[in-house]
């Protein structure tokens, strides 16, 4: 089995608000990917007391646990365990129906020795590559399909589309909000490979149009994870000069890559 994961944030005198774990039993017998990206608040307060980085801490190392020891458990109730265990960790202190309250987007992959487990909650992505070298992304593209102008105002979003029917929805303290993610499971024999990936990091392929799904795989699986994050980087900042590419929020994204033969 070969792993590769970088995890890199968009800028240097912030903390990276993305989590990555692979998980490898003592056992020897399967094994998982987490990837969370946090979801940076607006100025005005989230009602917690606490960061997003300690929130996809402790989201992403309950995710990982879990997957890895709770065999019996679909990943959908992994999700929503340890979302209960993230909000219970902090439910005494801050103000967890608050529409910022610390959330995350999820990439979460599973397998055993007869299938691979999957579930993707929002826009990180999932790839997966099959025996004959076709990629299949496993994409929850709820938010990509709301038009731009509903996205105008952090106000309007919070109030009509967060975790809301209609809208999207994000690992926050709701642990119902797993129902919403997009699963499957697929048999072993018909995954080679695949990759997790935050939205930092797919700009690649959807805000930059390097190249489509299957062209990010072969970079990766060639080049390695940190390679596309350096030409995200250098897209990043020629778009920056040039103004090639607009309405992104930010000029740099934390990015992350996880990749597993396996």
């Amino acid at each position: 089995m070969r792993t590769d994961l970088v995890s890199e944030p968009g800028d240097a005198t912030r903390s990276n608000e993305d989590f990555a774990g692979v998980g490898l039993p003592a056992s020897g017998q399967g094994g998982c990917v987490v990837v969370l990206d946090g979801v940076t608040p607006p100025d005005g307060g989230t009602g917690c007391l606490h960061s997003v980085p300690w929130f996809t801490a402790r989201l992403g190392g309950a995710l990982t646990e879990l997957t890895v020891s709770a065999r019996d458990l679909t990943l959908p109730e992994i999700l929503a365990r340890a979302i209960r265990r993230t909000a219970d960790a902090h439910t005494g202190t801050c103000d967890l129906s608050h529409p910022r309250t610390p959330q995350a987007t999820v990439a979460l992959a599973r397998w055993s020795a007869v299938a691979v487990e999957y579930l993707v909650l929002c826009d990180s992505a999932l790839l997966l590559r099959g025996p004959d070298g076709a990629v299949t992304p496993v994409l929850d593209d709820r938010l990509a399909r709301l038009p731009r102008s509903a996205l105008a105002t952090a106000a309007l979003v919070d109030a009509n589309l967060r975790n809301k029917e209609g809208g999207f929805f994000t690992a926050a303290a709701d642990p119902a909000v797993a129902a919403r993610a997009v699963t499957g499971t697929l048999p072993r024999h018909e995954v080679r490979a695949l990759a997790a990936l935050t939205d930092g990091a797919t700009r690649w392929t959807e805000t930059f149009r390097e190249g489509d799904w299957t062209a990010l795989f072969d970079l990766v699986a060639k080049e390695g994870a940190g390679p596309l994050v350096e030409r995200v980087r250098e897209l990043e900042s020629a778009d920056r000069r040039e103004r090639a590419f607009l309405g992104r929020a930010k000029t740099h994204d934390d990015a992350t890559v996880v990749y597993v033969e396996l």
